[in-house]
């Protein structure tokens, strides 16, 4: 691990490529699990990566060597590494930032990675040794912490320190994108680490057939601060009744034990303890084909809330069924996408002649700007739904825009236009939100334009701009101009 002089702010948003131990120490797996003990001796490691192309195919540790000498007799020699080594490698890929590594490592309980390019090649390893000798104070612990908490309260009390976390991430410079991200993570973990103390502490748990989705943002993996809870949950048909009792237990308290440590229940309570968003999986998709055949009105809504779900605990494979069965009715819906594109075009960017910024009248906004509704709104539901037209089901805003650039749905200069607009909006709400908390107020959407410095006041400009750009794009894609209202 080489040296550095960067903060541990920076450090965190460092790329993986830049910290790993490389070139990795490898080996063939036809090889004996004699010549391998020599090469880890002459290393002095106490692993070897296994590689078949150049690609990472498994692992063989000290221990793996210790379990064979216990058990074989002695008789080493008709052993090889494909033998006895552990198959599958857990990666990261090279340009990930060093976050990511930290979480991949603490949710699989596991102590190194592997570092891959684009082929899927190996180029290095990284250790939590390497990453974690670091750190000295709370920014890089957080994760430690949440991971190693004992209960609720003890979360609560973590999470607090979040907001702390992230104005200093913001100071150091770090990208919206990847600050986005991070809270995503952050996010994410709490819920998992609530899971699994309700099921340790309280016998509370998920039945095996059943999966707790994330709608929404958190959906997407690409939250400010701590937005409301948007939860939906899905069984198999076939669950008892018993185990329908445990779903709607377990949707209850985990609702609860969220806003407990400080994630608000969602106002329009779209979550997982409404029955309303708790179905089995054949009451989904006959509730999701009167959505997408139906595409007005409430439907939509209900739609755009559900579309970008995320399995963050439970039985993935019905997540799968549900995008497949999505992506299936959509196709033949021929009303769908402009019928939805059209919702979404309804209301362009507030900005005026000669790119003055149009501010709100109502009591509640005036003289601001709500800036989800201004273009945040437009560019997640427009992507998504370009993303879905060509079966895109994952990844946050800034992944869809970049798979449709590739796809050729959007030209290179439409996408960072877009790209570029969606990071400002996203940049300006979560600074206003964090000086919000500062002063005690509820974070919220709507800034006030007069109040943003010249810079930050052009920058939303040309935010506006790139929105009513990608506007006039979903508008021609689906020629909205020859649907009649």
């Amino acid at each position: 691990m080489p040296n550095s002089n960067f903060s541990e702010e920076s450090f965190y948003f460092l790329h993986i490529d830049t910290v790993c131990r490389s070139p990795a120490v490898t080996c063939p797996a036809d090889i004996s699990v004699i010549d391998a003990a020599r090469l880890m001796k002459e290393q002095n490691i106490a692993g070897l990566v296994v590689v078949e192309d150049e690609a990472p195919i498994g692992i063989l540790s000290v221990r793996d060597l210790r379990d064979l000498i216990a058990t074989s007799d002695g008789n080493l020699a008709g052993y090889n590494v494909s033998d006895i080594m552990h198959v599958g490698v857990i990666s990261v890929r090279r340009q990930s930032y060093v976050f990511e590594a930290i979480f991949k490592m603490a949710r699989n309980n596991i102590h190194r990675l592997a570092v891959i390019n684009d082929a899927h090649q190996l180029v290095g390893i990284v250790n939590a040794t390497d990453l974690l000798s670091q750190q000295t104070r709370s920014p890089l612990y957080l994760n430690q912490e949440m991971e190693a908490a004992d209960s609720i309260e003890e979360l609560r009390d973590i999470n607090g320190r979040i907001l702390d976390m992230v104005r200093s991430a913001m100071s150091a410079g770090a990208d919206t994108r990847s600050l986005v991200q991070l809270i995503a993570h952050f996010n994410e973990g709490f819920t998992q680490r609530i899971i699994t103390l309700i099921e340790n502490l309280e016998g509370i748990s998920l039945p095996a057939k059943a999966a707790y989705l994330a709608l929404g943002s958190e959906g997407r993996g690409e939250q400010t601060l701590r937005t409301d809870q948007d939860s939906a949950m899905v069984y198999a048909d076939d669950i008892t009744p018993a185990e329908l009792d445990m779903c709607a237990r377990f949707a209850d308290r985990l609702v609860d034990a969220l806003e407990f440590v400080g994630i608000p229940r969602c106002p329009g309570n779209t979550m997982a303890s409404n029955p309303q968003w708790r179905h089995s999986l054949t009451e989904w998709l006959q509730i999701l084909e009167q959505w997408i055949s139906v595409p007005k009105g409430e439907n939509m809504v209900n739609f755009g809330m559900f579309q970008d779900f995320r399995t963050i605990h439970g039985d993935e494979s019905l997540e799968r069924a549900l995008h497949k069965f999505i992506y299936a009715s959509t196709q033949r819906t021929k009303l769908f996408f402009p019928c939805v594109a059209k919702n979404i075009i309804r209301f362009p960017a507030p900005l005026g002649m000669f790119g003055r910024i149009k501010v709100e009248h109502g009591r509640k906004n005036r003289g601001k700007v709500d800036l989800k509704k201004a273009g945040i709104f437009a560019i997640t539901e427009g992507a998504s739904l370009l993303a879905l037209e060509k079966n895109i089901d994952r990844g946050t805003t800034w992944n869809k825009l970049e798979m449709l650039e590739q796809l050729g749905v959007l030209s290179t200069e439409d996408s960072e236009t877009i790209r570029d607009a969606f990071t400002s909006l996203v940049n300006l709400r979560l600074q206003l939100q964090l000086s919000d908390l500062a002063a005690g107020k509820t974070p919220g959407n709507a800034v006030d334009p007069q109040r943003l410095t010249e810079k930050s006041r052009n920058q939303l400009r040309e935010a506006l701009r790139g929105v009513n750009r990608f506007l006039r794009i979903i508008n021609n894609h689906y020629q909205l101009n020859f649907i009649p209202d």
